[in-house]
């Protein structure tokens, strides 16, 4: 089915990503127009190409720049509505990350943590609104992760941005329904995305190894990016028109 998002605009943070690169594919591929926001120029070059083999008629504008700086998001959102007439679809999914346990993490790792997850989400929210008010179809999509609402050791300030990423879907779904804006959260769990390939390739650990260790869901495997971005797909068109201030869980039954 064809079409969902066909006339409409979507900005895509972190879209250089595994999740980010096929929300952007599936999105060319259903009409929209997409624009790309990453600070890693290289990957955002590749995953622009991909996008333009899988779909050739595709509409994809890469932006290279750091999240992390509120005065981007303004800058983005100015030149998607210069180029495209205005903006129907955000995708919050840019996220940074730091193998710390809370004890060990120093200040100024928890300072780019917060400003990348989660702050970042909300200079974009604030740059998007007025244009998303306008659209009659508005749609914010937040992407959080399983450990939002999953405990674990180790990852202490990049859980905590993503926790911290369901409160403020569900605030902003209040205070935007009568602006006929949806804001909703995907929680991805296990997704194979460039960034857990290279991990699975760290010397002394088999690959295999990690794979087992790391998949404990009740489908037992590893998710495709593509599976986690058909729901944030969904979310975004008028299939979800009736779905706000939800957390949609899209991690293969989570086991612990």
């Amino acid at each position: 089915m064809g079409g969902r998002l066909q006339g409409r605009t979507a900005i895509i943070t972190g879209g250089a990503g595994g999740i980010g690169g096929a929300a952007a594919s599936i999105f060319c591929e259903q009409g929209a127009h997409v624009v790309l926001v990453d600070r890693d120029a290289g990957a955002m070059e590749r995953v622009a190409a991909g996008v333009a083999e899988t779909c050739p008629d595709a509409s994809v504008v890469p932006v290279v720049a750091d999240v992390g700086e509120e005065k981007v998001a303004q800058n983005v959102v100015d030149m998607t509505v210069e180029r495209f007439g205005g903006l129907d679809v955000l995708v919050n999914n840019v996220a940074v990350r730091r193998y710390e346990s809370i004890a060990d993490s120093p200040w100024e790792n928890w300072d780019e943590i917060l400003r990348v997850n989660l702050l970042s989400y909300v200079s974009f929210i604030r740059a998007a609104l007025p244009h998303l008010r306008v659209s009659g179809r508005g749609s914010i999509v937040n992407v959080s992760s399983v450990y939002a609402a999953h405990g674990r050791k180790g990852m202490g300030a990049y859980d905590t941005t993503k926790s911290g990423l369901l409160a403020l879907t569900r605030t902003l779904a209040f205070e935007e329904a009568e602006h006929g804006v949806r804001v909703n959260t995907v929680c991805p769990g296990y997704t194979m995305t460039p960034y857990h390939l290279d991990r699975l390739n760290m010397p002394g650990r088999p690959r295999e190894q990690m794979i087992e260790d790391t998949a404990p869901c009740v489908l037992g495997r590893w998710a495709d990016p593509r599976e986690a971005a058909y729901p944030i797909l969904w979310l975004a068109s008028d299939e979800g028109s009736y779905i706000t201030a939800a957390t949609l869980m899209v991690d293969g039954g989570i086991c612990g």
